[in-house]
């Protein structure tokens, strides 16, 4: 379905439907227990094709063979809490993007891929916090409004804006950037010039400074457009990073840490909650750290990515954790610290609370995670997996099936399903239930029967033809 075809069916049926426009369904019957002066400042930071191994705690060498430096990304990871299996939920950057704002699987609502629309119906994190008080930014990359190509100003009517899903403010593009790259100030086009990771923190920090002076708490998105291609990073980033791929690493280290600094100058750096992450795995093998795989693939270099939550209110011992962990996990860990319960949440969510687990109560996931990349839809297609917390199971062109123990084997190298049988069928028998759970989600069985009539049918996507991907 073409973008504009879906965005006036969407629009119709939201209209018709206003019980499910969002924050307004909120406002009234939110229930939350925690008191203003407790709930965290929060920050979302989200680079674009970061690999596993494209920090400097890693030890590892970029592809050029330099060392990676991330000197204030290698501080949060010491200070806080630092995930050594922190999952996108895709492949690629729209689906990730889509499941850190929902808590879903992107399938569920239709998002296959870069560029593919979010549907208006699902709720977001920024919706879900404005009902408590929350004041709410966006800065960077957007990518949810299904336009494709390099970031273009997201235009002030925008029915799929970052203002559509809640955002208070927002300084937003469709996709990457880099340098000297032309912003939208919600709907005002506004030229930068330097390097674009710098321009969205400079642009963040004027929100959170005018926050802060009015005691509100606060949720940013800070969606960097880095290190993805094409590679341009300032000549004195270049110079340090020895490369210009780990320059633009660098690039997103050194506003990192004009961030981290404005926060402590601020007084508020103690409650704010600072979440850094990737939306998938490096773009080569050499950021991969030797996983298998890379971006566009379900092997663990496409989705293991670096993964740091830096809270000193809450996280004052450092710690490092084996547990698997999610992007749909923001959503759900974010309601469970600020104890919000949303009516009439869209369910099911895939990602589960890590609160536990930011606690030290956590020892396992209590239930596995789901990825699905490439089949638009259709059971039989595409390459699925399900990783629990030692195994997981793929389901490679709907009928082959591997199995991996990711503890020994995390370069995925020894398939043991002819081996563990029992392991592989439990495994088996879960992933099918999960798939058919969102396929039904996709064909809209997860909204109200009068939203779902209205809206635009929800055939499967697509394929591209062989030998050509869908570009990020």
């Amino acid at each position: 379905m073409k973008r504009r075809t879906f965005l006036k069916a969407a629009g119709g049926a939201l209209a018709a439907a206003p019980a499910l426009a969002g924050v307004a369904r909120l406002a009234s019957s939110a229930t939350e227990k925690t008191a203003g002066a407790d709930r965290p400042n929060i920050i979302l930071c989200m680079t674009d094709d970061q690999g596993w191994a494209d920090v400097g705690y890693m030890g590892q060498r970029n592809r050029d063979g330099h060392n990676v430096k991330t000197p204030v990304l290698d501080e949060m990871a010491a200070a806080g809490l630092r995930f050594d299996r922190f999952y996108a939920q895709s492949p690629l950057c729209s689906p990730t993007r889509g499941s850190v704002i929902t808590g879903r699987h992107p399938f569920r609502y239709a998002v296959w891929s870069p560029g593919s629309p979010i549907r208006p119906q699902e709720m977001s994190i920024a919706q879900a916090l404005k009902s408590i008080g929350y004041t709410t930014g966006h800065f960077g990359k957007w990518h949810l409004n299904g336009v494709s190509g390099p970031g273009k100003p997201v235009p002030g009517d925008d029915p799929l804006s970052p203002g559509r899903f809640g955002f208070d403010e927002w300084f937003s593009v469709s996709n990457f950037f880099d340098l000297d790259w032309t912003f939208s100030r919600k709907g005002e086009e506004v030229k930068v010039t330097g390097d674009g990771s710098d321009a969205i923190v400079e642009e963040a920090l004027k929100f959170i400074r005018k926050a802060a002076a009015e005691k509100k708490p606060f949720l940013a998105l800070v969606w960097y457009g880095n290190p993805h291609t094409p590679i341009s990073s300032l000549p004195e980033y270049e110079k340090i990073g020895g490369s210009g791929y780990a320059g633009e690493i660098y690039g997103i280290d050194h506003s990192m840490g004009t961030l981290r600094a404005e926060l402590r100058k601020l007084g508020i750096a103690e409650n704010t909650l600072v979440w850094f992450c990737s939306d998938n795995g490096a773009q080569q093998d050499a950021g991969t750290g030797g996983l298998r795989g890379h971006k566009s693939t379900i092997w663990e270099g496409g989705l293991r990515v670096p993964g740091i939550i830096e809270w000193p209110a809450r996280i004052r011992k450092p710690a490092a954790t084996g547990v698997p962990a999610v992007t749909s996990d923001i959503y759900p860990t974010l309601l469970d610290i600020v104890t919000l319960t949303v009516p009439n949440q869209i369910q099911p969510l895939d990602g589960v609370s890590l609160v536990p687990l930011i606690e030290g109560r956590m020892a396992s996931r209590p239930r596995p995670i789901g990825f699905w990349h490439g089949s638009g839809g259709r059971k039989e297609g595409g390459h699925a997996a399900l990783t629990d917390n030692v195994y997981k199971l793929h389901k490679i062109g709907g009928e082959k099936f591997e199995l991996y123990d990711l503890v020994k084997d995390a370069a995925e190298t020894k398939d043991l399903a002819a081996e563990m049988p029992e392991v592989a069928g439990r495994m088996k028998i879960a992933l099918d239930a999960w798939e058919d759970s969102v396929l039904a989600s996709c064909r809209g069985e997860d909204y109200p029967p009068e939203v779902r009539a209205r809206m635009p049918s929800a055939a499967p996507a697509k394929q591209p033809k062989k030998g050509k991907a869908a570009k990020a």
